[in-house]
């Protein structure tokens, strides 16, 4: 089982996406199924929003 993962900025910790290492990302409100996203997606997902948020 993997330790999953909330965003702090989460007002309730409740409607959010969480995150779990090496199994992919899940929608709080409904944890029993998840997406799987590889290593390599993710690291790129997290590339692209970085660049998308230093471009202002």
């Amino acid at each position: 089982m993997s330790e999953w993962r909330k965003s702090s900025y989460s007002p309730e910790a409740s409607d959010c996406v969480e995150v779990g290492r090496g199994v992919g990302i899940r929608d709080s409100k409904a944890p029993a199924s998840h997406l799987p996203v590889s290593g390599e997606a993710w690291a790129a997902f997290l590339r692209y929003s970085v660049s998308v948020l230093t471009r202002s």
